[in-house]
């Protein structure tokens, strides 16, 4: 995920109180998410794409003591030094880091000097917080800001890793103990229809971004169409009973490949269980609910059924477009139940546009029209991986409401199937 700088076109006075308060908001938040698990849960690393959850929590910490607290708290000490290179991610800015692959190998330091290291951060910026010279503390705050939205996408993380780490127990534990609530019926796709033209995409300069939702910019397009809901498990489960999974015709070439030699056969965490299909929540081992928007599937995945289904996916203007008057709501790592639900709407609406799973665009990850990345190592984390992804929109049933907008780009590889992403179609008018 995108953890690049932000541009702030509005910046408020400065409110040291409310800069605190949201800074303990955040880094509890974190660790209340880690409340269900047992040491041994924070140490597990089941691939190399997803990260343990001790590491998480030091790397968040990490990014706070390097780019908030040593630059600009005169006399902080590192808890660690060695944490430096330990918990750095991908800033070769920054130096070393250590294998991404192997995190799952080290059983030091331990979930408690983690959580240590996290307390020695917090009251590191407790006092730069409090204490700290205005003019410099006024200078900081974005940069305050990016470091708890790049929190926020590591609380995902920590919910999408710990799933796939308990996934590949075969006594499918359970992280939570929350009661999913399963759809009666689906109503049918339909379509709103959108006559295209001259559109505004990006942000619009109030509150805070990501340096790749910038700048905005004015694209045309042509007519189009978007489902006014997400696809079903049922829906998908058409494709797979079809034969989706062993027929060339609606697969790109590379997705067909990872069909071959992967043994895909059905999304992520699905399970034929005698007669029926059961998948793996992070409320425990479940049948499956045909009602519920399909989750964990690729972009090669999302593409073929859109084929299969006579569509195709969004582009990334389309679905900002067609999103641009919906409010932000909908079932987010809010609501505690971390699993996408069935829709509950009943009157022709965009439904689930924001929550529930992220959404495919066919739209590859690239730089926006005069896109500059910042400079020095904080500005890494977004122009060197625009190629080889695709973007994705709307958060999911584990984003934080308060992390997402309507322009916000998530891109993750065409293959990767772990996060909580899924389909809308589209076509054209």
């Amino acid at each position: 995920m995108s953890i690049a700088p932000a541009q702030t076109a509005t910046t408020p006075p400065l409110d040291r109180s409310a800069l605190l308060a949201r800074y303990h908001d955040v880094r509890r938040t974190s660790e209340r998410l880690c409340r269900p698990l047992g040491a041994e849960d924070h140490v597990v690393q089941a691939m190399p794409d997803v990260s343990p959850t001790k590491w998480h929590l030091a790397h968040v910490s990490w990014f706070f003591e390097t780019f908030l607290l040593a630059p600009n708290l005169p006399g902080y000490t590192p808890l660690n030094p060695a944490y430096r290179v330990l918990f750095n991610s991908y800033y070769n800015g920054i130096g070393p880091q250590f294998s991404r692959p192997d995190r799952g190998h080290l059983s030091r330091p331990t979930v408690a000097e983690v959580l240590t290291y996290r307390a020695w951060v917090d009251r590191g910026m407790a006092t730069l917080l409090e204490r700290g010279d205005e003019a410099r503390l006024a200078a900081v705050a974005p940069l305050l800001e990016l470091g708890l939205n790049h929190e926020q996408q590591h609380q995902e993380l920590i919910l999408t890793d710990i799933k796939y780490n308990l996934a590949v127990n075969p006594l499918h534990p359970a992280y939570h103990g929350v009661a999913l609530v399963r759809g009666a019926a689906t109503r049918p796709l339909g379509w709103r229809e959108h006559a295209g033209g001259l559109q505004p995409i990006g942000h619009d300069g109030v509150g805070f971004a990501f340096d790749n939702e910038w700048p905005r910019h004015t694209v045309y397009l042509r007519p189009f169409r978007v489902g006014d809901r997400l696809v079903t498990s049922g829906e998908y489960l058409e494709f797979v009973d079809a034969g989706g999974y062993r027929d060339a015709a609606p697969w790109l070439a590379e997705g067909w490949r990872a069909v071959q030699e992967r043994g895909w056969q059905a999304p992520l965490y699905w399970e034929r269980v005698d007669d029926a299909w059961w998948t793996q929540t992070l409320s425990g081992f479940l049948p499956l609910d045909p009602h519920a928007p399909v989750a964990h599937v690729s972009y090669l995945e999302a593409d073929a059924y859109a084929r299969w289904r006579g569509a195709r996916l969004p582009s990334e203007p389309e679905w900002e477009h067609a999103a641009a008057d919906a409010p932000v709501v909908g079932n987010f790592q809010d609501t505690g139940v971390f699993h996408p639900l069935p829709s509950t709407a009943t009157d022709g609406a965009l439904a689930q546009v924001f929550g529930d799973v992220w959404e495919w665009t066919q739209s590859a990850y690239a730089p926006y029209p005069g896109y500059r990345a910042a400079p020095g190592a904080v500005g890494e984390y977004n122009g060197k991986f625009m190629v080889s992804q695709m973007v994705l929109r709307g958060g999911s049933c584990v984003t934080p409401q308060s992390h997402i907008r309507v322009s916000y780009r998530n891109f993750f590889p065409p293959d990767a199937r772990w996060q909580f992403s899924g389909i809308r179609l589209a076509d054209d008018a």
